[in-house]
């Protein structure tokens, strides 16, 4: 599912217009990433929970070439 899609679920069950439904779909994301951003969790019962981990360097591989490199510190959402 896309955030067209759940825009237009949005729309289409709750009678707003897309705009007005596109407005709530950004502000929730925006929203969530905020408070990810700020090193918080988000539990949502029923759907999952989300939080930021720190991965640490490692090494990955390229499945069309085979070559080797590193991926850097990185931030995952899970």
């Amino acid at each position: 599912m896309t955030k067209a899609d759940l825009i237009e679920v949005i729309h289409d069950k709750v009678g707003l217009s897309k705009k007005e439904s596109a407005d709530i779909v950004e502000l929730v994301f925006e929203t969530m990433k905020q408070t990810l951003e700020s090193s918080e969790k988000i539990k949502i019962s029923g759907f999952g929970n989300f939080e930021v981990r720190n991965k640490n360097l490692r090494i990955g591989r390229n499945p069309k070439t085979g070559e080797s490199y590193k991926i850097s510190d990185a931030i995952f959402v899970s």
